[in-house]
């Protein structure tokens, strides 16, 4: 049950972008350009950058979310996701997106700077600077978009037709603050 009182039967972060439009409106476009906007990383490895980096907040809903938008957008699908999941040195992933999984990992754990290893390594992987900022930021800003769904305790659903829907809905819509549409 969440712990506020939510407007609407949404769960997670929809349900509370639904309850607060005003706040939807700069988080979604904050989630537009970092993860369908131009950049030279692929929309599918930016989500799967969110959708790790959830799953190492133990945020279900997120990695739910973006693990079904990655899987619709990166070769080997669900596979890839779930192997990523499971260990990221191992999945089937190019050495560049291992590297800033990697990144993004340190990220997540420790509000510091990344270690020089690691940047080394993505730049040996072939890693720009442009890679390696928009992996740092879209792995903060899903530490602040997990916690904002986990912290209030949104339900959560299990069923796995709930994300390949919103996954569906998000490569079709984009991330936008309509009523409808909203869905980080």
């Amino acid at each position: 049950m969440p712990h506020i009182a939510i407007d609407n039967d949404q769960p997670g972060i929809r349900g509370l972008m639904l309850h607060r439009p005003d706040t939807a409106a700069p988080l979604n476009h904050l989630a537009g350009v970092l993860l369908a906007g131009d950049a030279v990383l692929s929309a599918g490895e930016r989500e799967l950058i969110a959708s790790y980096v959830s799953h190492l907040n133990r945020t279900p809903f997120c990695a739910g979310t973006h693990g079904a938008v990655a899987a619709a957008r990166i070769e080997g699908g669900q596979d890839t996701v779930a192997a990523t999941f499971a260990d990221p040195a191992t999945a089937p992933v190019p050495p560049r997106l291992r590297a800033l999984l990697r990144i993004a990992a340190e990220v997540q754990a420790h509000a510091r700077p990344v270690s020089d290893e690691a940047v080394a390594a993505a730049r040996a992987a072939g890693a720009h600077d442009t890679d390696i900022h928009d992996t740092v930021l879209i792995a903060a800003a899903f530490c602040l978009f997990n916690r904002y769904v986990s912290c209030l305790a949104t339900a959560v659903p299990t069923e796995p037709e709930y994300y390949e829907e919103a996954a569906r809905r998000i490569i079709g819509e984009g991330y936008s603050t309509g009523r409808v549409r909203t869905a980080v």
